[in-house]
């Protein structure tokens, strides 16, 4: 079987939605324990309106604060070039700031309006730019198509209209595209026939997908993107995770849930389970509340004999 990066996520899209604010420390702390766990890629916070998303209001400060880790790399989420700037600039003089920026495009009219005040082809444009920007600049950029799978404004969203998007957006060679539930609504099949279609369309460009768990699809849509050949699946420690601007969009697909569906089926994954488990204890400590994931409560399989 070959092998799958796991991009974790739980520090920005985890977070964003949570109504319990985080510390930087906290947020820090939790990027440890997802290096301690294995992840070389970690999503480590947004640059958008602190008024709007008032987690994400230290990301400055949560970057300086990253340990300098050479086989880590740590990206920073943005949704227009004001926020590309922000990224940039945690760059500046010896600063490592971020490694790479992730854009995010919208497949459907009025989410991209409520979401980043574009409609879909703008956002495309958009992206277009700053892919550009990001490659005179020296910084890698990849790109996310939102809401590919259904919209909750606009409901069914074409296919055809999230392919053409790519093959727009491949033309400025983002280091990768993604395709992302944001409202959890694939099915297996869906995401089966969109990533076919993807990878046919632009077969030069790695491919990513972020699922969230709204349906319990999950961890099969998960499973549906490896066979067909997604490059990289994005996963939030615990289960944490939803856009403030989708109605009852709910967490992202737990790591812990991904991780052991990958490894029970031989795929590997370079993720420690028991930390995984381990980390989303530690969230539910500060949440105060059950993680949403199942194996972080259920635990792995085979059980470890008591000692």
């Amino acid at each position: 079987m070959r092998p799958v990066t796991i991009l974790e996520v739980s520090p920005r899209d985890g977070l964003q939605n949570e109504k319990v604010a985080f510390s930087t420390g906290q947020k820090l702390e939790l990027i440890d324990r997802a290096i301690a766990a294995g992840a070389r890629r970690i999503e480590v916070a947004s640059f958008v309106h602190p008024g709007k998303v008032p987690q994400m209001a230290d990301a400055e400060a949560v970057v300086a604060g990253l340990p300098d880790r050479k086989d880590v790399q740590y990206i920073g989420l943005i949704l227009n070039k004001r926020g590309y700037l922000r990224a940039l600039a945690t760059r500046a003089g010896d600063a490592r700031g971020v490694d790479q920026v992730g854009f995010v495009t919208a497949a459907s009219d009025i989410f991209g309006t409520r979401n980043q005040g574009q409609t879909a082809d703008e956002t495309v444009a958009e992206g277009l730019d700053i892919l550009r920007l990001a490659r005179r600049d020296g910084i890698s950029a990849q790109v996310t198509i939102s809401v590919a799978f259904g919209c909750p404004f606009e409901g069914e969203v074409d296919m055809g209209r999230v392919i053409d998007m790519a093959r727009r957006l491949a033309e400025a060679e983002p280091a990768e595209i993604a395709l992302a539930d944001t409202i959890g609504v694939a099915i297996p099949p869906q995401v089966t026939d969109l990533l076919g279609r993807l990878k046919e369309a632009v077969p030069h460009i790695p491919t990513r997908v972020h699922f969230h768990d709204t349906r319990h699809t999950g961890v099969a849509n998960a499973w549906a993107a490896y066979q067909g050949g997604a490059d990289v699946i994005d996963a939030s420690m615990a289960g944490l995770g939803g856009c403030p601007f989708a109605p009852n969009a709910t967490g992202n697909v737990a790591t812990e849930d991904v991780v052991y569906m990958l490894t029970r089926a031989g795929v590997a994954t370079g993720m420690d389970l028991d930390a995984l488990i381990g980390g989303a204890a530690w969230l539910e400590g500060i949440l105060g509340r059950r993680a949403p994931s199942a194996v972080s409560h259920a635990g792995g399989f085979p059980a470890r004999a008591s000692a």
